[in-house]
């Protein structure tokens, strides 16, 4: 997927929580919450049929922090060649609230971004970096980043859930 999409995605997805408005909330399914002195995490929530899986990922700096630049790496595999016409499915909630639910065609999406990886994406492992600006618009809240991604013929692409906690950190009362 080019540049496995997910950087595309996330940096879209987080761009547009502090731009669009929250109508038409949705609750769903019970939260789950990063561990303690987490500010992110992901899983490749991918099986054997899904076409791309990711290994690692990386960000700079960590923890990610609103309103400056996050640079991403990814290490991802994929078991074939990604066509034109791959989108994905992305929905960005706050708890049990929904903010964002939005296809992006990921081949477009790379194209306006000028990612060095472009459709048709060849078979085999690719790391790759991108940097984005992140909003300090970005609400102090824990995020979650669900990404589903598919062919253009509707096959598994990629899966990926993503948590990002914006929220300020406290020190701690007996900090020894």
């Amino acid at each position: 997927m080019a540049r496995f999409g997910f950087l595309l995605l996330l940096a879209a997805a987080l761009g547009s929580v502090s731009a669009s408005p929250v109508d038409e909330q949705l609750l769903l399914g019970s939260p789950t919450a990063l561990a303690p002195g987490q500010d992110w995490d992901w899983t490749d929530c991918g099986t054997e049929s899904h076409i791309v899986r990711v290994q690692s990922i990386e960000v700079s700096p960590d923890p990610p922090k609103r309103g400056e630049d996050l640079t991403i790496t990814v290490l991802g595999t994929a078991s074939k060649d990604v066509q034109d016409g791959a989108y994905a499915d992305v929905t960005v909630k706050v708890g049990v609230i929904k903010l964002l639910q939005k296809e992006f065609d990921v081949c477009e999406e790379a194209r306006k971004a000028n990612a060095s990886i472009q459709c048709p994406v060849k078979e085999g492992t690719h790391k790759v970096t991108q940097t984005v600006t992140l909003p300090k618009e970005i609400p102090p809240a824990q995020f979650k980043v669900n990404i589903r991604g598919y062919t253009k013929d509707d096959e598994d692409l990629a899966c990926m859930d993503l948590m990002m906690d914006f929220r300020p950190k406290r020190a701690s009362f007996l900090s020894w």
